[in-house]
């Protein structure tokens, strides 16, 4: 029976979830395999790429534990199930170490899913008609990044001042009488049959199958963007050898490469 459920669980995609939450405290022994948390797409892919064909030459040794949510990985993390995670950026970092009142380290920045703005019902930023229903990420972070990028746009105007994790509260002026509706980062792709645009993250977007260099009305610029997705760790965790390995092998020629090739531009590597 628990074989079955194992099973069960596998082909949804949640055994990795429930091992991490069950498994063993990470390691600190220089020895021992570094376990990381990811997201599956791009960052468990480039990890992967890492772990099968350069930690080796490096001496390092990889774990990779898969979550597909953006919570849970920083749990993982301040719970001491792993030793460093990869798939956030600083603003993200800094509304979980102040909601959560723990502290975390961000390490060095990897690369950039540029966020874009999607629909299935318009051809463009110019055919939003009023009152059109804007689907957005819930989480501070990346809501208040969803509103500065339409407010690049045109959509809004924000005020000056507004914050990393602006919020409706920061709109000055909505000329097109925007609804907007929060979900999580997630459910964004799915969004697209229900509203007239939605604001996803670079992740789901390539995820569900969408280019943000193509499919996007509208996309991030990586020029001084800070939103750069990096390895992250606990404080005293920072000078591990193993942390300073990965993050030699993630920022080498390489693993630009082979996100050049595979990504094509939907994924850029941080600068």
């Amino acid at each position: 029976m628990l074989r079955k459920i194992t099973v069960a669980l596998a082909s949804v995609g949640l055994l990795a979830g429930l091992t991490a939450c069950g498994s063993s405290a990470a390691s600190d022994d220089p020895d021992a395999p570094l376990k990381v948390a990811v997201n599956p797409v791009p960052h468990g892919d480039i990890l992967s790429y890492v772990k099968d064909n350069l930690a080796a030459k490096e001496g390092l040794k990889i774990e990779i534990v898969t979550f597909s949510d953006y919570q849970q990985p920083n749990t993982a993390l301040t719970e001491k199930q792993v030793t460093a995670n990869y798939f956030q950026h600083v603003p993200f970092m800094e509304e979980f170490e102040k909601k959560s009142g723990k502290k975390l380290s961000f390490v060095a920045p990897v690369h950039l899913e540029p966020l874009g703005v999607y629909s299935k019902k318009l051809k463009s930023l110019q055919d939003v008609p009023k009152g059109a229903t804007v689907a957005v990420p819930n989480d501070p972070a990346n809501e208040g990044r969803s509103l500065k990028l339409l407010a690049a746009n045109g959509l809004i105007t924000l005020k000056p001042d507004a914050p990393a994790s602006a919020t409706e509260r920061d709109i000055t002026s909505n000329p097109k009488g925007l609804k907007f509706k929060p979900l999580k980062a997630a459910q964004l792709p799915r969004s697209l049959e229900d509203v007239d645009l939605s604001v996803i993250n670079g992740n789901y977007a390539i995820e569900a199958g969408l280019a943000p260099n193509k499919d996007a009305l509208a996309a991030e610029k990586p020029e001084g963007n800070p939103y750069a997705n990096g390895v992250v760790t606990l404080p005293e965790n920072k000078d591990d050898e193993r942390v300073k390995k990965l993050v030699k092998l993630l920022q080498g020629p390489e693993v630009k490469k082979f996100v050049e090739d595979k990504y094509k531009g939907s994924v850029l590597i941080a600068s």
